[in-house]
Order: structure tokens, then sequence, then C-alpha cells
């Protein structure tokens, strides 16, 4: 296996960054990728690695976006024809070969998303039951308290003695909780709205939650900011104990987490309008080949044709030359299904 490659998913999941893998499965002659192959998709959509060249790349980018927006696996056949056996096969999607070449070629891909982060301040019974669940149930805990201790905390990943959230990288599956009780809660929430933590919840009683938020208000902090912080904490399951707390703060995560993905990724979008009639399918500089339908990098296009002042893209010459023919005809056909 290529080093590089674990190089790089290693250099991805320090990042906290969401990327895809392909894996080339099975293939049927003539195609030039082998089984094993891999390549990487990062959430800006760049492929890295070989897993079948220009006609399979742009289904395989376009099928990993998907996997990352909803976190869940794909199993691709991209082959010469469509057969109704494998249309029954469930959890397999199925692909035209387009290029002349033909081959048939089985993919899997597997979104690899960032590690969810919980980072908690103080040092209450009720965040040591936090890093004690959460670390059971496979989130990164971030310990920050003057009192803090390895000896403390000893399931905690990584320990801070002072309030410095600089030192941490925030992403859309980072979580914070604030169970100071008192100490400096109102300085610990301040620095956190300065932060793009999509997760806040405060551990206190309504009361003096509210007098918290009327203070930093105050002081000048956005009611768009302040409209972050969840308090009570966690979810209303009647909870009383510390351990019982946690359990309803983790609760309340879980059910966030397990809502659609909300990593922002390009999208693809359809163009149309009067000045340029032609659908054009854009993903970060992407276009539609409108004899075959696959995805091209327009920057790097080998093939292209103008036709009425628009330029159309296209996936490998035998599609140039059969647009070239009958321009009109597949210009209106394109039309035709929008």
């Amino acid at each position: 296996m290529n080093k590089n490659f674990w190089d790089q998913v290693h250099s991805l999941n320090h990042a906290a960054e969401p990327f895809a893998i392909a894996t080339v499965v099975r293939c049927e002659k003539p195609t030039s990728a082998k089984p094993g192959a891999k390549a990487i998709i990062t959430a800006n959509g760049a492929l890295r690695g070989w897993i079948g060249g220009a006609c399979a790349e742009p289904i395989v980018r376009q099928e990993a976006m998907k996997a990352l927006r909803d976190g869940k696996p794909r199993f691709l056949r991209i082959g010469p024809s469509v057969s109704d056996e494998v249309k029954s096969e469930a959890g397999v999607i199925e692909f035209l070969m387009t290029c002349h070449s033909g081959g048939t070629l089985e993919i899997y891909i597997e979104p690899v998303m960032p590690q969810p982060q919980l980072i908690l301040i103080g040092e209450s019974p009720v965040v040591e039951a936090l890093v004690r669940l959460g670390r059971a149930i496979n989130f990164f805990v971030v310990a920050i308290d003057p009192d803090a201790t390895q000896e403390r905390f000893p399931e905690a990943d990584k320990i801070l003695a002072e309030l410095d959230l600089s030192q941490l990288k925030f992403t859309p599956q980072t979580y914070i909780v604030v169970a100071t009780h008192g100490k400096y809660d109102e300085r610990a929430l301040e620095q956190i709205l300065a932060t793009e933590a999509p997760y806040v919840a405060f551990v206190t009683s309504k009361k003096r939650g509210q007098a918290a938020i009327d203070y930093l208000r105050e002081i000048g902090v956005p009611a768009e900011k302040l409209a972050r912080i969840k308090f009570p904490a966690g979810l209303d399951i009647g909870a009383q104990t510390p351990d019982e707390i946690a359990v309803s703060i983790l609760a309340e995560m879980v059910q966030i987490r397990r809502r659609p993905p909300s990593i922002k990724l390009p999208m693809l979008t359809v163009k149309a309008s009067q000045s340029a009639p032609i659908a054009l399918v854009e993903m970060k500089g992407q276009a539609k080949d409108p004899i075959c339908g696959m995805i091209v990098e327009m920057a790097t296009a080998r093939y292209t044709s103008l036709y009425e002042d628009e330029t159309y893209y296209f996936c490998c010459a035998g599609c140039k030359q059969k647009f070239d023919r009958e321009p009109e005809k597949y210009k209106e056909q394109v039309i035709s299904d929008q």
C-alpha cells in the first residue's frame, strides 16, 4: 500500500477534515484500474489517487460528495450496460460507462467524518461524569479548569489549566459544556461565543442562566450569539444526579450529531437562463458533458466546442465528435431534460 496515501489520511484526520475513501473492489477489462486501488476525495471535491481514469473519476467524486453530505457509504458499479439483475441488488448504484474503452468497475466509497470534540469547562462532578461518558462514546474530550489534572480526569484526551481557546480547533462537530458553577461562567461564555462552536451548553439553573445572559447582553454580546447558549443543559429527562445530568447532555449531543451533517460542501447546481439555455452542471468549476452526462473539469478539459456563444465540455474525443456532427440536436435534447 502506498505510504503517501496513509500519510494523507493521517494528515486529514489530524486536521479534523472530512473526506471519503474510494476503493476499487472489482474490475473487468478493459480498464486501467486494479482491485485495491484507492483514492481520497476531500470536502472541496479534490480527488487524490487513481481509481479508473476520466470516465470513473467524475462519478466517484460526485458520489463521494453525496456520501459526505449524508454520512452514508456507497457501492458503485460502472459498466457498459445496465442489467435487471444488477438493478435488483440492494445497495448497488449503477452508472453507464460512457468511455469507448468500456470495462466495468465496482467501487466502494466510505465517508470518514471528524471525531466529535467535547470541550468541558469546569471541574464539577458533572464534568467528571461527562469526561468518563464522553470517552465511552468516542468523543475527543478536552477538560479546561485551573484545578484540572490528569489524576482528576484520567480519561480526558487533553487538559488545559487556562481558559485559552486559541489552543483548540473548532469544527462543526465541536460541543462545549460550561459547568463552572458561578466561578467564571460569564468569562467562559464570552470567550466561547467568540468562536464558531455550534453547540454551547450551560449547566445552571434557569435563574442563574438568565442572569448570565443579561450580563453578556449588557456588555455588548449580540443577541444571535446569545441564542446559541442552551440552558439548562441537556434533554429534559428529569435528571437529578451528576451522572444523570451528564447522560441528558450527551443524549442531546447525540441527537444533534445524528442529524444530517452540517458540513458545508460544494453543491451541484443547474444553470438555466435565456442567455445560456444549455443546462450546465457546475461544482467548483465543473461542467456536464451534453452527450454522456459525465462531469468534466472545466479548467483542464481537453475537449471543448463553441456553439452559439456557449462553450461545451466533453470527457473524450468521441463525445465531442458526436456533438459537433449535430450540435442543435444535443442542445435541444438537454433543454428538454430541464
